[in-house]
């Protein structure tokens, strides 16, 4: 199943149809993408039961956001990939990678224009992320799926000079201007894949294949990311959980690269489609 937020409104994708769900259940579902987490198991029992026939229509990939545009929590897990930790000079972490948070409001669909903050170094990292579709506390890795509504691709922009100035890293600061957190550009319902946990991820700017991996390659896999963190917290529904980025960031290479204006950075993963980001100057 693939759904997404088109126009604002939570609408499901079937091939090249776009059905609104308000108007389709009989406004049983809110129209609101963000809302619909809260009803996940009703609203999956009715969507997979549901006799859509020819409903919906054509739509424009420019009107898609992030399917889950306001989650309470939006998390993100660094060191997750064994040769990222490699480039970046760290040693692999033991027990729970480096988790932080993300700002609400760095968060945008899968086509947008982002502005570089002036004097910064901005680099890339693509991402699965997993989006929450059930309470998950102490949650067994086993029974970790059954807590996933669905993965998108993420991008997880980093401003390199704040995120290493001052005693301590800046990473939720650093990672959260305007535009750091797009997604999209559907969430599909991890059933939908042959093996939720082998997809594979690439990033290119300008065309040329800057990262490659596939999340096989994850040190703790998404069922073991949400076990580890609900022994802490509580996951909500519609919370929002970036995995973690392969290696080719910017920031591990010889010489260090960084986004310039005029740039455009294309993230996809297997199965799910692909952002696409214009930089543009501060």
């Amino acid at each position: 199943m693939r759904i997404a937020n088109l126009s604002g409104r939570l609408t499901l994708i079937l091939g090249e149809r776009a059905v609104d769900v308000h108007d389709a259940s009989g406004h049983r579902f809110p129209a609101d993408p963000q809302a619909i987490y809260e009803q996940w198991d009703e609203f999956r029992a009715w969507a997979t039961e549901a006799d859509l026939g020819d409903a919906g229509h054509p739509y424009d990939a420019a009107d898609l956001g992030a399917p889950a545009p306001a989650p309470r929590q939006l998390l993100a897990i660094g060191l997750n990939y064994r040769e990222h930790v490699e480039e970046a000079g760290f040693t692999q972490p033991e027990g729970m990678p480096p988790v932080f948070t993300k700002f609400v409001s760095s968060i945008t669909g899968p086509l947008s224009d982002v502005v570089l903050p002036e004097g910064g170094h901005t680099d890339w990292e693509v991402e699965l992320v997993a989006v929450i579709g059930r309470t998950a506390r102490r949650v067994r890795e086993a029974d970790a799926w059954g807590h996933v509504a669905g993965l998108t691709v993420g991008q997880d922009l980093s401003e390199r000079v704040l995120q290493m100035r001052g005693p301590a890293p800046q990473f939720g600061l650093a990672k959260s201007y305007p535009g750091f957190s797009p997604m999209g550009p559907v969430l599909v319902t991890p059933d939908d894949f042959e093996d939720p946990d082998a997809l594979e991820l690439t990033c290119s700017v300008n065309g040329e294949q800057v990262q490659r991996g596939s999340t096989r390659q994850l040190i703790l896999s998404v069922p073991a990311l949400i076990a580890r963190l609900s022994e802490v917290l509580t996951l909500l529904p519609g919370d929002v959980v970036y995995t973690g980025t392969p290696a080719g960031v910017g920031l591990g290479r010889t010489p260090q690269r960084w986004l310039r204006p005029g740039d455009e950075l294309v993230s996809s993963i297997q199965g799910i489609g692909e952002l696409r980001q214009r930089m543009l100057p501060a």
